[in-house]
C-alpha cells in the first residue's frame, strides 16, 4: 500500500535500508557524525513514546525550537508519529515573531534543544507561562508546556483568530507541519500543510530526480522554509543520506563547498539562486559544477531561475550536473511545477531563449493563468493560480477548504508556446510614466548582461527605480580594488527621469572603472528596454544580502541605500598595524553586539561567533567607510577567514595608501624600502666589483647597475642605485646613414630595443669576434648546447632572460629553473619548483630576485645568486604570464589563469593590488608604459585592459571577440597587440583603434617595437629595396601562424615588408643593432620547424639561417653577437653570429 503520511515514507525506506546511513552532520571542523535508518527510527519511536506520556492527544501541533543537529530527522519523525504537526521556531528570529507563531498555532507544547532552554526562557518568560515537563537526555531535548497570557504586543485581531482554532483539525485532516509565509507582501500568513498535500511532491520528485539510496542530499533550507520538508523526506524516503551542516557554514562559501563536495560528495542540491550565487563563479566552476563534481542534480527554487547563459557560464567544460527549475508557493506547499533544463541547451553556443520555463505541473497539481478580469488565457500575460484536489493547505483562520481550491500566487507569468515564463510578483508590477515595468523581469535582463554576476531591482519611496548590481568575480562577491568606489560602502550614480539618456555620476563617485562599467550597462539596456524600464540609479555592491530563507533581502538593500544618501565622509587615518588591529576589533564587536571588554581572539571566525550574512555585509561596509577605500575580497575574508585574516587583508590592501609598517624604514632613491644600515652597507661596496667573477653580487648590483635582456627586444639597463636608464635606437640617423646615435631619456621608462651601447660592451671583450664584412650574407654557426633538461619540451613562448654579468635564466616545463653562464653554458644553480614552468623569468628592480610563475598557482621569488626561495605568492590558478617590472616603484605585475592581474611588492612580500579582468585567463605578460603612465594586460576572454599601475584602477577596456595570447607592447603613441583572428592591432593610449593589419593565420607572437627610422619603398614586397621615403619612426615586427613575419608601419599599419619562413612563427621576433655587420638593424626569429632566421631589419632580406634538431616555440634573446634560444629537444642553444 502506498504511504500517505510523511513518516510512513521513512519507515518504508528504513525497512529496505536499515543499516545504511540516514543522516550525517558535518560541522566542517570536527569529524562528522551519522545515524543509520534503524537508529533514526529507534530514536523517533522513543521520542514518540515520551510525547504520548506527557502530551495530551488532542493537541495537534508541537513546536520545535532548535538548531541544525544530527538528531533532527528523529525529532521530526517522532513528532509526526505522535501524531502531531511540527511547528519550527527559529532561534535566530525576533522573539515577537516566534510569539505570534506560538499564539496563532495555539502551541501548548514545544521541544527545545537543551542548549537553547535558557534562551527560550529569557525571551518568553515575561510573555508566556512556561513549565518544564521532562528533559530527554538521549535526544538532547527538553519538553515544555506553554500557557499563553494576555500580551499587549499581540493585536486583538490575532487573539480573535487564535480563539477560532478550537476544532481538532487532526481528526479530519492530518497535518504534517505548520509554517508561515515570508511576509514580503505584508503580515506573514500561517500555513497548515496536510500530509496529503506534501506527499505527492515527495513521490513525484523522487521519480523526476531519479533518487537512489546512493544519493547524498543537503538540507540547505531552514526548517521555517518549506523546501526543507522536501529535502528531508526526499532523502529519507529514498534510502539516501541527508547531510546537515550548521547554518554558519552555509554562509561561508569556500568552507561549504569543501564540506559538500570534498568531504561528503553531495549529489543532490536544492537551493535558491541567490544562495548558489554566493559560491562565486570560481568555486562554481572549479568545485560545484566542475567536470568531476559529484553533484549530479542542482535544483533551483524559491526565486526566479538564472538565465541559460548564466547557468552555462557557471559550468566547467565537461560538467554533467543536471539542472532543474522548481516553482511553488508556501500557500500550496511546496512545489507546483518542475522543469528539467535539457543538457543540449546548456552546451549550445547559440542560446536563443535566455529564460528558463516554469515547467510542467507536479503530481496532483493544477496550474492556471488568468488575466485581470479572471478569464483563463492560453497565450499572453496573467496571474498564475495553483491548486488541485489534493493540493490544499489551510491559511490563517481556515478550518476547512473546498477541495480543488485554486490559490492566487501573486506571480505574473507569460504563456508562450505552451510554456509558462515567470515575469515577477504582482506587487512588483509597477507603472512608470504610464508604462508597465516588471521589476523581476528587469532584474533577470540585467543579470544576463556581461560582467553582471547578480542583481536586485527595487523602487524607492520617490518612485526611483534602483538597481543593485554585483559585478562578475572569481570569488564570491569579490570586486577588485579598482572596481570599488572610494569612501562609501557602495557607489551609485544617478540619472534624471526626464533625460534618461544622460548619465550623471554622483559627486562621491571616484572610480573611473565603475563609471565606464555603468555606461556600458546603460548602453546595453537602452538597446534592450524602453527608457521607462532603465534604472534611475545603479549601485555597485560586493554581494547581495540574504534573508534566513536564502532570498534577496530587499529591505536591507533599501537600508543601505538610505545610508548611502547620508553624506558620510568620515575616514579614520590608520597610521600603523596596531591602530588597524584596534579599530577592526572595535568594528568586529560592534557588528556582533559584543561587550567592549570581550577579547577578540586571533582565530575567531565572524560567522562562527554568532554573525550572519547581513552582519558580515555591515562589517564590510563599516571597514570600507573607515578605510576610505574598499578592499578586494574583504567580504570573502570576513565570511570564511579568521580575525587575523581580516587584519592581514586590510593591512595588505592599504599598504600602498594609509598604512606604514610600524618598523621604521627609509626610502632610498629608487623608492624601495631599505633600512639605513643596509643602505650604508650597499653604498660602501662599490669598489668590490673587480673581485666578482661571472656575476655581480646583489649588494654590489645596486651600486654598479645591471642589464636585463628579455624577448621582443626588451632591454632594461638599471643604473646606479637601481635607477633605470632607457636607451633607445635614435629617432633619426646621422646624415651618412651608417652610424646609430644612442640617446638617453627619462630614467623611468623601459628600453624598446638593444642599443648600440650594448654592443660596445662586447666590443671590449677580446673573446668575442667582431664581424668586418657586413655586406656579405652571414652564416650562423652553432657553438654550444649550454644545458640539457630532462622531460618533454613545451609549446609555450617561454624565452630566456639574460642578466649581465653574463647569466642566462632558463625555465622548463618540467619545473626546472636554471641559471647558466652565458659564455660557457655551465649551470650556476638549478631549482626544481612545484610544477611546470611556462612563464619566462623576470629580474626585480633591486637585481637580487628572479620572479617566475608556475603551474602550481604560485609566483616564486628566488635569490638570483643561489636560487633560494625568498617569497612565494599564491594565485587562484595556473600562472603562465611572465612578470613585468615597474621601473618607478619596483612592483612586479603578472597575470594568472584565475583572471586576475596582481601587483606584487617583492621587498615587502605583499600584494599591493589585484584587478579582476572580467572573465578569461590572463595568459600574456603585462606591459607598462611611462608616459602616459599606464599598465596594459590582455586576456583569453578577448579584452585588453588599461590600468593605473599605482592603484590597479581600470582606465579603459578594448574588447575583442577572440582571445589574446599575444602580449601588448607600447610605443610613445600607441599600444600594439596580435589576436588569434590573425590581426595585428594598433590602439591609442586612450583606447581608440588606430589601425588593424590582417594576416592569414592566428597570432600568438608578441609584437617587437623598434624606434628606428626605416627607408623603404611604397610597394609591398618580400624583399623590398630602399627608397628615400621616410615612413615611420616606429615599426612593429610580429610573427603569424601563416608562416610569415611582418614589419609594419606603427603609425598607420601599412606593410613595410614581410618574410615567409618554412614553418609557423609562434614566438616573438627580436630586433637588434646591426651596426657591427654594416646594417642598421637585424631581426632574429624562430619558426616552429626548428629554424633560426636572421633578417635585415630594414628590408626583410634573409641574412642567415640555421636548423636546430627540434621544434622552436621559444623566443630568441640577443646580446652582442650571441643568440640564446630554447629548443623542444630540451637543450638551450647559444648561437654566435660569425663572419
Amino acid at each position: 500500500m502506498t504511504a500517505k503520511l510523511l513518516h510512513e515514507l521513512v519507515h518504508e525506506a528504513a525497512r529496505a535500508h536499515g543499516n545504511k546511513t540516514a543522516v550525517a552532520f558535518d560541522s566542517s571542523i570536527a569529524a562528522g557524525v551519522c545515524l543509520t535508518y534503524n537508529e533514526v527510527i529507534s530514536l523517533a519511536n522513543e521520542l514518540t513514546g515520551h510525547l504520548r506520556i506527557y502530551v495530551q492527544k488532542h493537541h495537534g501541533t508541537i513546536g520545535l525550537f532548535c538548531h541544525a543537529d544530527v538528531l533532527l530527522p528523529a525529532w521530526i519523525v517522532g513528532i509526526l508519529q505522535f501524531p502531531a504537526a511540527y511547528v519550527p521556531l527559529d532561534p535566530a528570529s525576533p522573539p515577537l515573531c516566534n510569539l505570534r507563531m506560538i499564539n496563532k498555532c495555539r502551541l501548548n507544547y514545544c521541544l527545545l534543544q537543551n542548549e537553547l532552554l535558557n534562551q527560550f526562557q529569557s525571551a518568553f518568560s515575561n510573555l508566556l507561562s512556561l513549565e518544564i515537563c521532562v528533559t530527554l537526555s538521549s535526544h538532547r531535548l527538553t519538553l515544555i508546556k506553554i500557557q499563553s497570557e494576555q500580551d499587549t504586543n499581540i493585536k486583538m485581531s490575532d487573539q480573535r483568530s487564535s480563539s477560532a482554532m478550537t476544532k481538532d483539525i487532526q481528526q479530519s485532516e492530518p497535518l504534517a507541519y505548520v509554517l508561515h509565509t515570508s511576509g514580503t507582501t505584508g503580515l506573514p500568513k500561517i500555513v497548515k500543510v496536510p500530509h496529503r498535500c506534501i506527499v505527492p511532491n515527495i513521490t513525484h520528485l523522487r521519480s523526476v530526480f531519479k533518487m537512489t539510496a546512493e544519493d547524498v542530499v543537503l538540507l540547505s533550507s531552514p526548517l521555517t522554509f518549506d523546501p526543507s520538508v522536501v529535502e528531508v523526506f526526499l532523502a529519507l524516503s529514498s534510502g539516501a543520506c541527508l547531510l546537515i551542516v550548521p547554518s554558519a557554514v552555509k554562509k561561508m562559501p569556500r568552507r561549504l563547498a569543501n564540506v559538500l563536495f570534498k568531504r561528503n560528495k553531495t549529489t543532490v542540491l536544492q537551493a535558491t539562486p541567490t544562495l548558489v550565487r554566493r559560491f562565486g563563479r570560481r568555486i562554481l566552476q572549479e568545485e560545484v559544477l566542475s567536470a568531476n563534481s559529484p553533484l549530479r542534480l542542482l535544483a533551483f527554487g524559491g526565486e526566479p531561475c538564472p538565465s541559460l547563459s548564466l547557468l552555462k557560464s557557471w559550468r566547467q567544460e565537461g560538467n554533467g550536473t543536471h539542472i532543474c527549475n522548481l516553482y511553488g508557493t508556501t500557500e500550496v506547499s511546496c512545489w507546483a511545477s518542475c522543469y528539467k533544463v535539457p543538457d543540449k541547451h546548456l552546451c549550445s553556443e547559440d542560446i536563443t531563449d535566455q529564460f528558463v520555463p516554469l515547467g510542467e505541473p507536479m503530481l496532483d497539481t493544477v496550474m492556471e493563468v488568468r488575466d485581470e478580469t479572471g478569464r483563463l488565457i492560453a497565450e499572453g500575460e496573467g496571474q498564475l493560480f495553483i491548486g488541485g484536489q489534493e493540493r490544499v493547505c489551510l491559511l490563517d483562520d481556515e478550518e476547512t477548504v473546498v477541495e480543488g481550491t485554486m490559490r492566487a500566487t501573486g506571480d505574473w507569468v507569460q504563456v508562450r508556446d505552451s510554456q509558462l515564463y515567470f515575469l515577477g510578483r504582482k506587487d512588483r508590477l509597477i507603472k512608470r510614466f504610464g508604462q508597465r515595468v516588471h521589476l523581476d523581469a528587469l532584474q533577470q535582463i540585467i543579470e544576463n548582461l556581461p560582467r553582471v554576476e547578480a542583481c536586485a531591482v527595487s523602487l524607492s519611496e520617490g518612485d526611483r527605480l534602483l538597481a543593485f548590481i554585483v559585478l562578475t568575480s572569481g570569488q564570491p562577491g569579490t570586486l577588485s580594488s579598482s572596481e570599488f568606489p572610494h569612501q562609501k560602502p557602495f557607489q551609485h550614480s544617478t540619472q534624471s527621469s526626464e533625460d534618461l539618456s544622460t548619465v550623471h555620476v554622483s559627486r562621491n563617485s571616484t572610480s573611473p572603472s565603475l563609471r565606464v562599467t555603468e555606461g556600458e550597462i546603460r548602453q546595453r539596456l537602452s538597446q534592450l528596454l524602453a527608457s521607462h524600464s532603465i534604472p534611475d540609479m545603479i549601485f555597485f555592491i560586493p554581494a547581495l544580502p540574504l534573508t534566513s530563507h536564502g532570498k534577496i533581502a530587499i529591505d536591507e538593500l533599501m537600508r543601505m541605500c538610505d545610508a548611502q544618501k547620508q553624506d558620510i565622509n568620515t575616514q579614520t587615518v590608520w597610521k600603523d598595524f596596531e591602530s588597524v588591529r584596534l579599530k577592526l576589533q572595535t568594528l568586529w564587536k560592534e557588528c556582533l553586539g559584543l561587550p567592549n571588554d570581550v577579547a577578540v581572539e586571533e582565530d575567531a571566525h565572524f560567522m562562527l561567533s554568532g554573525g550572519d550574512s547581513l552582519q558580515a555585509l555591515r562589517l564590510c561596509d563599516e571597514i570600507t567607510v573607515a578605510m576610505g577605500t574598499p578592499s578586494v575580497g574583504l567580504l570573502e575574508v570576513i565570511l570564511d577567514g579568521s580575525f587575523s585574516d581580516v587584519v592581514s587583508h586590510v593591512m595588505t590592501e592599504t599598504h600602498n595608501n594609509a598604512i606604514q609598517p610600524s618598523k621604521k624604514r627609509m626610502l632610498d632613491d629608487s623608492g624601495s624600502l631599505v633600512s639605513p644600515k643596509r643602505q650604508q652597507k650597499e653604498m660602501s661596496t662599490g669598489n668590490a666589483t673587480e673581485s666578482t667573477v661571472g656575476f655581480v653580487v646583489p649588494s654590489v648590483r645596486r651600486t654598479m647597475g645591471f642589464v636585463v635582456v628579455r624577448r621582443a627586444g626588451e632591454v632594461i639597463d638599471w643604473g646606479c642605485f637601481g635607477k633605470m636608464q632607457e636607451k633607445n635606437f635614435s629617432d633619426a640617423l646621422e646624415t651618412n646613414g651608417s652610424k646609430l646615435t644612442v640617446t638617453s631619456t627619462s630614467e623611468d621608462s623601459l628600453i624598446s630595443n638593444p642599443s648600440h651601447e650594448l654592443h660596445n660592451i662586447y666590443q671590449e671583450n677580446p673573446a668575442i669576434k667582431k664581424l668586418t664584412e657586413p655586406h656579405v650574407p652571414q652564416e650562423v654557426t652553432e657553438t654550444l648546447p649550454v644545458s640539457k633538461s630532462p622531460g618533454e619540451g613545451s609549446g609555450e613562448d617561454r624565452s630566456d632572460v639574460l642578466l649581465l654579468g653574463l647569466r642566462v635564466l632558463w625555465s622548463s616545463d618540467t619545473g626546472r629553473l636554471q641559471a647558466l653562464d652565458l659564455t660557457s653554458g655551465e649551470v650556476i644553480w638549478e631549482r626544481i619548483l612545484g610544477d611546470r614552468l611556462e612563464s619566462s623569468a623576470a629580474i626585480s628592480k633591486c637585481g637580487s630576485l628572479v620572479a617566475v610563475g608556475c603551474y602550481d598557482r604560485q609566483i616564486y621569488f628566488l635569490d638570483v645568486s643561489c636560487g633560494d626561495t625568498v617569497w612565494t605568492f599564491k594565485t587562484g590558478d595556473v600562472v603562465k604570464s611572465s612578470p613585468t617590472v615597474d621601473p618607478k616603484t619596483g612592483l612586479m605585475f603578472t597575470g594568472s589563469h584565475d583572471g586576475f592581474v596582481y601587483a606584487l611588492d617583492p621587498l615587502a612580500k605583499t600584494c599591493i593590488w589585484q584587478h579582476y579582468c572580467g572573465g578569461g585567463a590572463v595568459f600574456s605578460s603585462p606591459c607598462i608604459h611611462s608616459s602616459p603612465r599606464q599598465l596594459y594586460c590582455s586576456t583569453l576572454g578577448g579584452n585588453l585592459h588599461c590600468l593605473d599601475p599605482d592603484s590597479g584602477k581600470l582606465l579603459w577596456t578594448y574588447p575583442s571577440s577572440v582571445p589574446f595570447f599575444s602580449s601588448p607592447r607600447c610605443s610613445d603613441s600607441s599600444v600594439f597587440i596580435g589576436s588569434v583572428n590573425g590581426q595585428i592591432i594598433g590602439i591609442s593610449h586612450t583606447g581608440d583603434t588606430l589601425w588593424e593589419f590582417s594576416t592569414n593565420g592566428p597570432i600568438f607572437s608578441s609584437p617587437c617595437i623598434s624606434s628606428l627610422t626605416f627607408w623603404t619603398n611604397q610597394q609591398v614586397s618580400t624583399t623590398p629595396i630602399r627608397s628615400t621615403s621616410t615612413l615611420s619612426n616606429h615599426t612593429v615586427t610580429c610573427g603569424s601562424h601563416d608562416g610569415h613575419v611582418y614589419c609594419i608601419n606603427g603609425d598607420n599599419g601599412s606593410l613595410l615588408w614581410q618574410f615567409q619562413t618554412t614553418g609557423k612563427v609562434f614566438s616573438t621576433p627580436f630586433v637588434f643593432d646591426g651596426d657591427p655587420w654594416g646594417l642598421r638593424t637585424l631581426v632574429a626569429l624562430c619558426s616552429t620547424d626548428g629554424k633560426v632566421w636572421i633578417l635585415d631589419g630594414e628590408t626583410g632580406t634573409l641574412k642567415a639561417t640555421l636548423s636546430l634538431p627540434g621544434e622552436l616555440f621559444s623566443s630568441p634573446v640577443v646580446w652582442g653577437h650571441k643568440i640564446v634560444v630554447g629548443c623542444r629537444n630540451d637543450y638551450v642553444y647559444c648561437l654566435e653570429l660569425t663572419k
